[in-house]
């Protein structure tokens, strides 16, 4: 999708249409680890996909970003009518099979360096659905844990104010440093991650040993850390080098 034609004629017609709600959600797999969790003592997220990343496999970076330059009144409708979506199905599913413990929001909003809009831009069309989205979280005492992989530090302000309440995955060798992160916004949000997934794959303890050292004491500062990777774990990581990062 190029441009607000070929959304409005291909793609907002089926997203707006109620009729075909709940053949969206699946209500029998989050059952099961509803269940799973509940018998396990463990922490419950159920994972929605923000309105940025929504738009992003729609559209393709560029277009989307050009568009919501040169056409901001057509991103503000696909935001929007992907947060009414979002919500919507939300509701179908805990009215079904009950409420989670959290909300997992995955919403890259960054790459290497600096975000994919300005902060500026993410005010004007992205705030108010992340704000909508939260906020429609905590009235259900849902945490909101937003991950989102790139340098994210110019919008975290925003989103704080936004009403995330963690922020995962912190990735380091985009710009993210753990421990400016819990400097400036640890008094407000819990943070995991921020620990270079790099390190782990030298399979050298003491540059592990070496990466922990210099992170973790700061991190574990007042408490909300969660120890974790800034990325996934490659295979490149021997099994014996992952169990002694996490000793």
């Amino acid at each position: 999708v190029k441009d607000r034609r070929a959304w409005e004629e291909h793609i907002r017609p089926h997203l707006v249409n109620e009729s075909n709600r709940k053949r969206r959600v699946n209500c029998d797999l989050y059952r099961a680890m509803r269940t799973h969790c509940a018998e396990h003592n463990l922490f419950l997220t159920c994972g929605v996909v923000g309105p940025f990343d929504l738009m992003t496999p729609l559209c393709g970076h560029e277009h989307l970003l050009v568009g919501m330059a040169l056409d901001p009144d057509w991103a503000r409708d696909m935001v929007q009518v992907y947060t009414q979506l979002t919500i919507d199905l939300l509701e179908v599913l805990l009215e079904q099979e009950g409420r989670p413990d959290g909300l997992w929001v995955w919403e890259d909003l960054a790459f290497k360096q600096r975000p994919f809009l300005s902060p500026a831009m993410y005010r004007e069309l992205l705030f108010p659905a992340h704000q909508r989205i939260f906020e429609w979280a905590h009235a259900r005492e849902l945490p909101v844990i937003l991950h989102s992989d790139g340098f994210l530090e110019p919008l975290l302000p925003d989103l704080v104010e936004a009403g995330i309440d963690c922020l995962q995955p912190l990735e380091v060798k985009a710009g993210m440093d753990l421990l400016r992160v819990k400097q400036r916004f640890g008094d407000r949000i819990a943070l995991i991650g921020g620990m270079d997934a790099r390190t782990l794959e030298t399979n050298d303890p003491a540059v592990v040993r070496a990466e922990l050292e210099a992170k973790l004491p700061g991190a574990m500062a007042g408490g909300g850390y969660v120890l974790q990777v800034d990325h996934s774990v490659s295979n490149r990581v021997d099994y014996a080098t992952y169990k002694f990062f996490l000793e």
